[in-house]
């Protein structure tokens, strides 16, 4: 198993898909740097993976503040000399028609959604480019892979995501720096994604949808795990991750 002793890093790590994540690698043998802004819910999750016998260290981290990531990055080195993957997991999706003119919401997706993962990989790079290895992780939707009618915003900040991965991936190849890389798309899991929606029918209409085919942050981190897993010279890029009976 090629995640024993690695060390990884995850963004967005207090619930969801990054809490479920965690447990889980931390239970292969992985050491895990868990970073989110709420300080009790890492707290609460790394002395949970501890007492199961794994190792994890947290570190309060605004994806939005690069300083945040540089310093989450050089945790994961104080504390077990290095960084293997970072997961970049941390998102917000305040959904709403574009004629509702919400446009801090709009802002706050671009900040999280996309300006956190670019703070995340400005973070960590310097150190995958030096070792000449590396592996990063990002978190899309299948709003970064088709359009839906209320989320143009959020959509816009996930095909960036797809691209900025897509072309890192071949600017390392072409580099010879091995990095890896992996993209999720996940459709409806049920996370906290809904508690950002403001818009009174845009949140209805997507409680619904995720009542009725919604499925648990825990199918999505054994996608990360076989991600993590493949030999070092073999990259799986892409996984379109969602519930079988949902027609997205």
């Amino acid at each position: 198993m090629t995640i024993q002793d690695k060390v990884v890093i995850i963004t967005g790590a207090s619930s969801g898909i990054g809490e479920a994540t965690a447990k889980l690698l931390a239970s292969k043998g992985a050491k895990v740097v868990l970073g989110a802004r709420r300080e009790d819910k890492l707290k609460e999750l790394a002395e949970a993976i501890k007492s199961e016998g794994g190792e994890a260290v947290y570190k309060v981290t605004d994806v939005v503040n690069p300083k945040d990531n540089e310093e989450l990055v050089q945790t994961a080195k104080d504390t077990f000399g290095g960084v293997d993957v970072i997961f970049l997991n941390a998102g917000l999706m305040p959904n709403s028609p574009l004629s509702e003119l919400k446009v801090d919401e709009w802002n706050s997706m671009v900040d999280v959604n996309i300006k956190g993962v670019l703070n995340g990989i400005a973070a960590v790079l310097p150190m995958f480019i030096e070792q000449k290895s590396g592996h990063v992780i990002t978190t899309s939707s299948v709003a970064g892979l088709k359009a839906y009618p209320g989320g143009a915003v959020y959509g816009a900040t996930k095909w960036a995501v797809r691209d900025l991965m897509e072309v890192l991936r071949m600017e390392s190849a072409q580099e010879g720096t091995n990095i890896r890389t992996a993209t999720i798309y996940p459709a409806a899991i049920n996370t906290e994604l809904l508690d950002t929606i403001t818009d009174k029918d845009t949140l209805e209409g997507a409680t619904e949808l995720y009542k009725q085919y919604g499925i648990t942050p825990d199918r999505i981190d054994n996608v990360v795990e076989f991600a993590i897993n493949q030999p070092e010279d073999v990259n799986v890029n892409e996984f379109t991750v969602g519930p079988t009976n949902q027609p997205w």
